[in-house]
């Protein structure tokens, strides 16, 4: 914007601007007056006369329109990325006169690519207006933006006005989920899992070692927990209360944030990560999200949030998920030291530079879904994603490392 730019800008928001014919008349004003005082004709004087009285109360008119004019910004939803993004507003005209010719812009944040502008024509009195807009293919992120702007130059024509109007405004646009059918990593963490979860009951049920207290027998309770030795002590049936073994979520989902990544497959992985967290609610198992900046997530609504709001190079790089089974996202394959030996992984390799047979060294495994991969010594189950391929069909079908 140049400097000519910026000073009409700043008389437009806080005075007014002529218009195109406001600067013909402008320069007729000049050119009478001019004359008037060379010929000293009288007719000159009252032309130029009545053409700045004009331009006087053309310039006065604008910004009255401009006031008691009011916003309300209904609430807007978040949306997934690749749909559109649904934006309702409501002008009210607060006066006793009608307005006409405004013009409204919605000064919506440059990342969103989308320019957002109405004209109404006519607001009658104590009325309103709805203003229903959709921006399509909303990319992910998180986007706040502060209100309005209204622009007239009516009634006349000869001068512009504009004025903002505070309205803040947050959206929320999550990655896309893709609507797995079957993912077989998650299906095997799933059978580990479940086999974990019966030995904790197995030995819930276990009459030696795990009492925590003792207390009167109960109706209903099961005879194999009395203690009979304490309630030949008291007279009375004593009930063993046994020690309830609680573990940390089924899996987690860890998004290696500390890195940089390139935008095509960090994308690719915030779709991962939200798709297998939902793929993993749905079969019933216990889930969370981690990232180095926000750490653990359980909550569904902080998830998706952090999930929109995520970036490369955010958090430390010798921040850790602390949970037994984690699935790690990352880009580098150096990177999987950071996780335990018993971890899962999903490796983006950039495209420019592959990982070289020096850095991975992959062997045959028996499990379904991927290969072994030996870094430093350090041994994980998982499989490389191409950036290049349909990412619902690798999670799907995922492919071994060659």
């Amino acid at each position: 914007m140049t400097i000519f730019q910026s000073i009409f800008h700043w008389l437009e928001s806080n005075w007014v601007v002529p218009a195109y014919p406001g600067w013909v008349l402008s320069g007729l004003v000049l050119f009478f007056f001019g004359a008037a005082t060379n010929t000293m004709a009288g007719w000159l004087y009252v032309m130029s006369g009545v053409i700045l009285a004009l331009l006087v109360i053309a310039a006065s008119l604008p910004p009255r329109i401009l006031k008691l004019l009011s916003v309300k910004r209904h609430p807007i939803s978040p949306t997934m990325a690749g749909t559109p993004l649904a934006i309702q507003v409501t002008v009210q005209n607060a006066s006793h006169q009608s307005r006409e010719l405004l013009q409204i812009q919605d000064q919506l944040p440059a990342s969103l690519s989308y320019l957002a502008r109405t004209v109404i024509e006519y607001l009658e009195t104590r009325d309103s207006f709805e203003w229903n807009y959709q921006i399509p293919q909303a990319p992910r992120g998180i986007y706040q933006w502060s209100g309005f702007q209204f622009r007239t130059a009516a009634p006349v024509g000869l001068f512009w006005c504009q004025r903002e109007q505070h309205a803040p405004a947050k959206a929320v646009v999550y990655p896309m989920i893709l609507p797995l059918e079957q993912c077989p990593l998650l299906d095997q963490l799933g059978q580990e899992t479940h086999t974990q979860r019966f030995s904790q009951q197995h030995a819930q049920q276990a009459n030696e070692g795990l009492t925590r207290a003792l207390r009167p027998y109960r109706w209903g309770d099961p005879t194999r927990l009395i203690h009979w030795r304490t309630s030949a002590r008291y007279g009375e049936l004593r009930v063993r209360e046994l020690e309830v073994l609680s573990s940390s979520p089924s899996v987690m989902i860890a998004i290696d944030t500390a890195i940089d990544w390139q935008p095509e497959s960090f994308e690719q992985a915030a779709i991962a990560a939200i798709s297998l967290y939902d793929y993993a609610c749905r079969q019933n198992m216990t889930a969370g999200i981690w990232t180095a900046e926000y750490g653990a997530l359980y909550s569904k609504s902080a998830i998706y949030e952090a999930l929109a709001a995520i970036a490369p190079h955010q958090g430390s790089p010798q921040a850790v998920p602390n949970a037994s089974s984690v699935i790690w996202l990352t880009q580098f394959p150096s990177r999987l030291d950071h996780v335990s030996r018993d971890s899962y992984w999903l490796l983006w390799a950039p495209p420019t530079q592959p990982p070289s047979n020096s850095e991975l060294s992959a062997r045959p495994d028996t499990t379904p879904w991927g290969r072994s991969l030996n870094v430093s010594n350090h041994q994980s189950l998982g499989h490389r994603i191409n950036p290049d391929d349909d990412l619902k069909t690798q999670l799907r079908t995922p492919r071994s490392l060659s």
